[in-house]
């Protein structure tokens, strides 16, 4: 069930603190009822996990509602990737070689798309992304070898250190890289992350409850 009373008071929050983030709903592994609730409710930018559950909601609802932004927050595999350009409009977790050579593949398709480079800034082993110090040679084969046009940069904080020191290491290497875009913030630490000024906040149980 989606929780409208919540979205509202955080869309108002952003509006009187001049806070131009804009609120992904994340609706992995909630049912199209909540979905379209949420639409009922004024959301337009959801996140899904997996191009396959992402496909059976929201392909019909796109179809008929063409101000639906669908933003992919998950892992990608790269026999997945003609099927999610198809669908989505955000690509939040660009983390490996592979699967920006098979973005590279498909670019007449992606010039009215976003990509972001996700980052593993706590460098856990059990989370995918690009190291803070191998970013700048990453985004260099990005740019000049894959043509690919990365927007903004991504990371998900270690559950157990403090968020702000991961949202600031991610501010200075977009800084450093001429990015302008960045995606932080989940729902139990956007307010740390709008301090970053984000481009996006990604927000699930505090809006869907729990799953």
């Amino acid at each position: 069930m989606f929780n409208s009373n919540k979205f509202n008071e955080i869309k108002d929050f952003l509006k009187k603190t001049n806070n131009s983030a804009k609120i992904i709903a994340i609706s992995k592994n909630h049912p199209l009822e909540s979905v379209l609730e949420a639409i009922n409710s004024g959301v337009y930018i959801f996140g899904e996990n997996r191009v396959q559950e992402a496909q059976e909601k929201f392909q019909k609802i796109k179809q008929k509602n063409s101000n639906i932004e669908l933003h992919l927050t998950g892992p990608l595999q790269s026999n997945k990737v003609k099927l999610a350009i198809s669908l989505f409009d955000v690509f939040h977790t660009l983390d490996r070689e592979k699967i920006a050579r098979e973005f590279s593949k498909h670019l007449e398709f992606l010039e009215n798309k976003k990509i972001f480079l996700q980052v593993n800034t706590g460098k856990e082993k059990t989370k995918s992304g690009i190291f803070p110090e191998d970013v700048k040679d990453f985004l260099f084969f990005l740019k000049n070898e894959m043509k690919l046009n990365i927007h903004g940069l991504m990371c998900i904080p270690p559950i157990d250190e403090e968020p702000s020191y991961h949202f600031s290491k991610l501010k200075n290497l977009a800084n450093e890289n001429k990015i302008t875009e960045l995606s932080i913030g989940m729902s139990n630490d956007y307010e740390k992350a709008l301090q970053f000024s984000p481009t996006y906040i990604r927000l699930g149980t505090i809006l869907f409850g729990n799953r």
